[in-house]
């Protein structure tokens, strides 16, 4: 099964891609889409479209694992979390993707068994659960992966 974890954001977008076989966690590629914060709008959205488009295409992800938007004290970084937001899932709907959305207590919950946990917990986990020497890096593409693993243990 082969799960592309989602870290929304406008100007940071994280992807992580994981095999799981045989119950076990395998990454497979991981990154950041960026977009200018000086750019229109909807150029950044254009951007982060079609790049995911492309990363899907290259990955051939069987399941999209999304993190769901936690409402912030700014309003506008929330708006524009969320367009990137409809931007991901609308292109795992024209990939034909199941979509499942988690949201950070339940990722958090999940990966380190703590509902309120701090991000250096969350990396440290990440990066123990797929055996890796580093914790990935930037962190959005570790809050993908993180993303990508809980959808793995609540299908096995």
């Amino acid at each position: 099964m082969r799960i592309l974890g989602i870290d929304p954001g406008t100007g940071i977008l994280g992807f992580g891609v994981i095999d799981v076989i045989r119950g076990k966690a395998i990454l497979v590629d991981a990154g950041v889409i960026r977009t200018p914060v000086k750019e229109d709008d909807a150029v950044r959205l254009l951007t982060i479209y079609e790049e995911l488009t492309e990363i899907i295409k290259l990955n051939k992800p069987e399941m999209m694992s999304v993190e769901k938007l936690f409402f912030s004290k700014n309003v506008t970084t929330a708006m524009t979390v969320s367009q990137a937001r409809g931007v991901v899932l609308l292109c795992g709907q024209q990939a034909g993707i199941p979509i499942h959305e988690y949201n950070p207590m339940q990722i958090k919950q999940a990966i380190t068994g703590y509902g309120k946990a701090d991000k250096k917990q969350m990396q440290e986990m990440v990066r123990v659960i797929l055996n890796l020497k580093e914790i990935p890096k930037p962190d959005d593409a570790a809050d993908a992966l993180a993303a990508a693993i809980t959808h793995s243990m609540n299908v096995r």
